[in-house]
């Protein structure tokens, strides 16, 4: 009877630092998740999610975990490994994030309902890009998201395997790549505000060329904020759905390759 308390004693040791080095990489990304990671969830509901995701990828990644567990030297290293991981992974998803809030922060700035730094300090986001930013999140929620992060987790471990640092040639190659991705999927998204921007302030050079006396800004402003407003109401569902096939192609190939 001792015998199998002890033998059972090693098993839940094994499983619970199996489950910890998991944590590592899994609470890190929780910081910088959508929907998530927001700083309107609450840190003790942060915490239960982090473990709840740790219970679904723990048992997948374990003989990976395990094998580095193997080797002691790895085992020192891997309380830093980990977490690096987890934030590369988490600000590689949260990118896609940032390119709604950069779209909506240049279309606000374009149909004069924002400064053009407006997203772009810790003030609160224009009315555009926290209507495109929470319209956003909860679509990445409708289309799966907490299923597609355990899988992005788990594939993780082979292509960051454990107790090893990431390779730099996967963060220039990989990361860096994303980012010029995002930059331009942020453009695209807000490419019909910046078409109808340039419309109207061609217009009302126009107009003011042909009558000099007429205050046209006074006149034009209230248009080009009613034209943002109305462009914002047809535009959106195709932007948040063009937003969520970028998002869903990444999440099928998230490092890349067939």
């Amino acid at each position: 009877m001792t015998f199998q308390l002890a033998e059972i004693l090693v098993l839940g040791q094994s499983v619970l630092l199996v489950g910890f080095f998991v944590f590592l990489r899994v609470g890190a990304a929780m910081a910088l998740l959508p929907a998530f990671g927001e700083r309107s969830v609450p840190q003790r509901v942060r915490l239960v999610l982090g473990i709840a995701f740790t219970l679904i990828v723990a048992p997948a990644s374990a003989s990976e975990i395990e094998a580095a567990l193997s080797s002691q030297s790895l085992t020192a290293v891997m309380f830093i490994t980990e977490p690096i991981a987890g934030l590369v992974l988490g600000a590689v998803v949260r990118l896609f994030i940032l390119a709604l809030q950069i779209a909506g922060s240049m279309a606000a700035q374009s149909t004069s309902l924002a400064q053009i730094f407006g997203g772009a300090n810790s003030d609160p986001q224009p009315a555009i890009g926290h209507v495109l930013l929470v319209s956003g999140l909860a679509l990445a929620v409708m289309l799966g998201l907490h299923v597609r992060l355990a899988e992005l987790f788990i594939i993780s471990y082979d292509v960051m395997p454990a107790g090893k640092f990431v390779a730099g040639d996967l963060l220039s190659e990989w990361a860096l790549g994303k980012v010029s991705h995002i930059f331009a999927l942020a453009f695209t998204l807000v490419a019909p505000f910046l078409i109808a921007s340039l419309i109207y302030n061609v217009a009302l050079g126009v107009i003011n060329r042909a009558m000099p006396q007429l205050m046209v800004a006074f006149v034009g402003a209230p248009a080009i904020t009613a034209g943002g407003l109305a462009l914002l109401f047809v535009a959106a569902p195709l932007l948040l759905q063009l937003w969520g096939v970028a998002l869903t192609a990444f999440f099928d190939q998230p490092f890349g390759g067939p």
